[in-house]
């Protein structure tokens, strides 16, 4: 089995949203979780110590295992996380131009079908399909929750 599919058939049995995994060429495995609420510390030993656990017996071949909360501005992976956090501010990176640019910032404002629609900061707003998207996160914004 491979890695991402062992935590993702881990991580959610466990209370938790896999948000992200990162493998550096050290063989350092960084597993980002979330929860609503948040994420404790207390959260984080306890998924790396199952974690841990079932590595071993999956043998996966690794030096090191970081836990860590995607943080406030969490990368917006999957279509769901659009629709999660309409409202909140965020940045995106088109594959592709739109009036000479590449990269978007605004209020998720609606997620229809496959659709994003963000109100950039002129007011203006800027629809885009999610697979044209190559990167997505959010903003913080210590006005908004």
């Amino acid at each position: 089995m491979n890695l991402q599919t062992i935590l993702e058939q881990t991580v959610p049995g466990l209370g938790f949203e896999l948000v992200d995994v990162e493998i550096t060429p050290a063989k350092i495995i960084r597993v980002f979780i979330d929860k609503d609420g948040g994420i404790t510390v207390e959260d984080c030993v306890s998924v790396s110590n199952h974690l841990s656990r079932v590595f071993l017996v999956e043998e996966v071949d690794y030096n090191r295992l970081e836990i860590s909360s995607p943080g406030l501005e969490r990368p917006l992976k999957k279509l769901p996380d659009y629709v999660r956090f309409i409202g909140r501010t965020a940045k995106i990176k088109t594959r592709e131009l739109f009036d000479e640019q590449k990269v978007f910032q605004g209020v998720i404002q609606a997620v229809d079908g496959e659709k994003i629609t963000l109100e950039l900061e002129n007011k203006q707003l800027f629809s885009v399909e999610y697979d044209v998207i190559s990167r997505g996160r959010l903003i913080f914004d210590p006005k908004k929750k």
